[in-house]
């Protein structure tokens, strides 16, 4: 029951993340990439303390540290991203952005010699192909911004792995919440080495930045890591990868993007992906009755 919960919730933060590309690509047209960032993350954290801050009297030493962890790889990771954009088209960006889907897997062997999941990995493969399909428009070549997107790639899905890792242990509201202090203070660090302060921001870069806030940063991150106490890291990246798609959805909705058959095919095999990772226990467990039976 905790592990179909556990779907539901990663399910809808997939949908909020895939919103959050509309929502992104509005609050571009009043802010920069890292003042849109900073925004963000600062006042999800202001939110989170507020609200949560009967628990903050519970932060220990480990909490801090592996907050810290993830805060700095979850703020690597969206550097890396919106750096490697201006370089590149947003089409390959999310391409490369969604292989962590298949380094999940690669991070838990050759760190943690976990074997290879033949469902799982089918999966993430499936998820990869439809979220080039939705993704990929023209010639694949590299260049550094897909360089930069690969290493993000990278990062987030050390940010996957961690954070599954982390909350088996650790409160995963207090986890967040420090995770998203540091990415505050790092995104202030970054905004004033790079950029500069915004002295006045319009309507549309507000709205944007609220929403980005309390709905992609705050309900996503906090339902993402508490589902992570209840599935494996690399079936949540399968899971998480449907993202692509919602922002499909999201794009053709209120973007006006077009809707080809090329990308309806992206999406069949992004949900043939979650259902070859959630239908997986089941036949486990069938074909064990089965053996049992065969036995007896």
């Amino acid at each position: 029951m905790k592990e179909r919960t556990a779907v539901m919730m990663l399910m809808l933060t997939a949908i909020v993340w895939g919103s959050g590309f509309v929502m992104t690509d509005i609050g571009l047209v009043y802010l920069s990439p890292y003042q849109l960032m900073a925004g963000r993350f600062i006042l999800a954290a202001i939110i989170l303390i507020s609200i949560f801050s009967y628990k903050l009297k519970n932060i220990n030493k480990k909490v801090l540290i592996k907050g810290a962890i993830l805060g700095t790889i979850l703020y690597t990771g969206f550097v890396l991203q919106t750096v490697g954009l201006q370089y590149t088209t947003p089409s390959k960006n999310a391409f490369l952005t969604a292989v962590n889907v298949l380094i999940v897997p690669l991070i838990a062997f050759v760190i943690y010699k976990r074997k290879f999941d033949r469902f799982e990995m089918i999966g993430a493969f499936a998820a990869l192909i439809g979220i080039g399909l939705l993704s990929l428009e023209s010639s694949f070549t590299m260049n550094i911004g897909d360089v930069l997107t690969l290493l993000c790639a990278v990062a987030f899905a050390f940010d996957i792995f961690y954070t599954n890792k982390f909350v088996q242990k650790e409160d995963a509201i207090l986890l967040t919440v420090v995770q998203f202090i540091v990415a505050a203070i790092l995104s202030v660090i970054f905004m004033l080495l790079f950029d500069h302060i915004p002295t006045s921001i319009e309507a549309g870069g507000i709205y944007s930045i609220v929403y980005l806030a309390i709905f992609s940063t705050i309900i996503a991150y906090l339902l993402q890591n508490i589902a992570f106490q209840y599935t494996t890291a690399t079936k949540a990246a399968i899971i998480l990868s449907m993202e692509a798609l919602f922002g499909m959805i999201f794009s053709v909705l209120f973007l006006s993007e077009l809707l080809t058959f090329r990308m309806v095919i992206g999406a069949f095999l992004i949900l043939l992906a979650i259902i070859i990772a959630e239908v997986k226990p089941t036949f486990r467990k069938k074909q064990a009755n089965l053996i049992g039976k065969l036995k007896n």
